[in-house]
């Protein structure tokens, strides 16, 4: 029986001309650590051969305030430790303004980039993304300021998070450079992007997939339903096979797909990062992956 073996070797982001690691590191849990904290959390995340680092502006908002706290973390890291940025891959997102809550005119997006910049003490990130679609901005206004961004050298490469699968068409339809991702929620717990689209059009479209939330906000971790269960002792059956944690197997799993979707995770544990290297351990039969598949649907396939 064929199977499918996962490799640590690193992978285009889209069409940007940058090659990243197949596992990211977000930063949503970032905020709130010492500088030496979090240079340790980076260095665990360097030696388990993660490059690809994600934040965004809104990380550390609280609900009150908060907002830019994770990138100014990481700014006062930069500053400490200055060649710590040469080695990652910086991804960043801007377009969420409490309590609006969405803003991506050109003048917002504008300034939330250099905000961005600023906080993080850098010059330039390798991607920036718009956080979440803001339904009263014409893609060609979002367009042009993406374009802008790129030429003035502040960004690399640019993308979407959270959008439909025509948003980011429509969006597409009005760029002169390419998107280069398309960030969703993914997991075994939320299969959405398997059936609206999202990834068949990223495997079209040439996108890397960036997936959040890819242990189901802990659900994973820590079952409740009987289908969370079920996903559970699927994703055990194949784990114990290969000597890993059920997190690496879902990684693994996540990771399996063709389009070569890439989990970001956010564990701030220095141990539980350092296991992300086991992701690579398990080889994937067809029936294994459709397993946890079908436990994740609820039902069979047809």
């Amino acid at each position: 029986m064929s199977e499918i073996i996962l490799s640590p070797d690193s992978r285009p982001l889209g069409k940007s001309g940058i090659a990243v690691s197949p596992i990211a590191w977000g930063m949503w849990r970032f905020a709130g650590v010492g500088v030496a904290q979090g240079r340790a959390l980076i260095e665990a995340a360097f030696a388990a051969g993660v490059t690809l680092f994600d934040t965004a502006d809104i990380y550390g908002f609280d609900g009150e305030g908060g907002f830019g706290d994770a990138e100014s973390l990481l700014g006062d890291i930069f500053a400490e430790s200055p060649g710590l940025r040469d080695r990652m891959v910086l991804a960043t997102k801007g377009g969420i303004t409490p309590p609006v809550p969405y803003d991506s005119s050109a003048a917002y997006l504008n300034k939330a980039l250099d905000d961005s910049l600023r906080r993080m003490k850098v010059e330039q990130v390798d991607l920036y993304q718009i956080h979440r679609p803001d339904i009263l901005a014409h893609p060609q206004e979002v367009a042009r300021t993406l374009e802008d961004m790129v030429s003035s050298g502040k960004v690399r490469a640019i993308g979407v998070s959270n959008y439909t699968a025509d948003q980011t068409r429509a969006l597409a339809a009005f760029l002169s450079v390419p998107l280069s991702t398309q960030q969703p929620e993914f997991s075994p717990l939320f299969l959405d992007p398997l059936t609206n689209g999202l990834i068949d059009q990223a495997m079209e479209m040439d996108l890397a997939v960036l997936a959040w939330s890819p242990l189901g906000g802990g659900r994973i971790g820590q079952p409740g339903t009987p289908r969370e269960t079920a996903v559970a002792a699927a994703l055990d059956a194949v784990a114990k096979r290969f000597g890993v944690g059920r997190a690496a197997a879902t990684y693994s799993w996540i990771m399996a797909h063709p389009a070569r979707v890439i989990p970001i995770v956010g564990t701030q544990n220095a141990g539980r990062i350092a296991e992300l290297a086991d992701a690579f351990a398990i080889r994937w039969t067809r029936q294994d992956w459709y397993d946890v598949l079908v436990a994740a649907r609820g039902e069979k396939l047809p």
